[in-house]
């Protein structure tokens, strides 16, 4: 029996040895992989090796009612792809639902992909509103800005339009040339950083930097509602102008500025 536990003993600690501490840690705490290649590459070598599916706005499935509220889509591996313009995309089609009050308003969120925030990117996307005959009465790619919020409902990248014409029947959501090849301005806040987000992704406590546009990522779309307005009403779009400050804007004695008269 003594001999048996040695043995058992031996194989556990020899285990160990080959994996190592990086078996115990929890996936959130692990360094990227050395050889697991640049994700962004990855993801679009993924889309440029995918088959369309459609090349005219005629061709998509516009089955699936707009959502009333902001909902969540995952685009990637496994989704349809579109070719527009001689570009490929991963896409998302509405029908907008009829009788609404004009102007109305959409929100979008894109969520970082990655585990590491400098190995992280995001899908931009680009709208196209269609007439009943499919024709393309407009095309906007989105600005995305970012808002770090107290939970992840709050936190991404955020975006809207306005729907302001009565011709609008379809939605067609994809990412052109210019958006997968842009980037949107992130600025760290720490003190709005949820444990969750700021494990999951390894922020900095300080600075900013921009994220790169990627091919796919998790995308919220629906009509606009107040904990939307209230992000994008409080995003971060890029770095605020430095001004001279406010004593120089005042009508002081030795600035030989004068105050208004009216």
């Amino acid at each position: 029996m003594p001999y048996r536990f040695a043995a058992l003993a031996a194989v556990f600690t020899a285990t160990l040895a080959l994996a190592g501490c990086h078996a115990l840690l929890p996936p959130n705490l692990r360094p990227p992989a050395e050889d697991a290649g640049d994700p962004l590459k990855i993801a679009q070598l993924h889309l440029q090796q995918a088959t369309p599916c459609c090349s005219s706005f005629a061709d998509f499935s516009y089955r699936s009612l707009l959502p009333w509220q902001p909902q969540k889509f995952t685009l990637g591996s496994g989704s349809m792809v579109a070719n527009l313009n001689g570009t490929k995309s991963y896409f998302l089609a509405f029908r907008l639902p009829s009788g609404m009050k004009l102007p109305y308003r959409v929100a979008l969120k894109s969520e970082l992909n990655g585990r590491w925030l400098h190995t992280s990117y995001l899908f931009a996307p680009t709208i196209v509103l269609l007439d009943d005959g499919f024709q393309p009465i407009r095309f906007d790619d989105i600005r995305l800005c970012e808002h770090m919020g107290w939970s992840d409902e709050t936190t991404g990248a955020f975006g809207s339009f306005k729907i302001g014409s009565d011709k609008a029947h379809y939605l067609l959501v994809y990412s052109s040339a210019d958006q997968q090849s842009g980037k949107t301005y992130w600025e760290q806040s720490p003190a709005s950083l949820t444990t969750t987000t700021a494990a999951t992704l390894q922020m900095n406590s300080t600075g900013s930097f921009s994220i790169p546009h990627g091919p796919d990522g998790s995308l919220w779309i629906g009509m606009m509602n107040s904990t939307y307005q209230k992000a994008i009403n409080s995003a971060v779009c890029g770095k605020a102008p430095h001004g001279d400050g406010l004593l120089n804007d005042l009508p002081l004695p030795w600035s030989g500025k004068r105050g208004s008269t009216s």
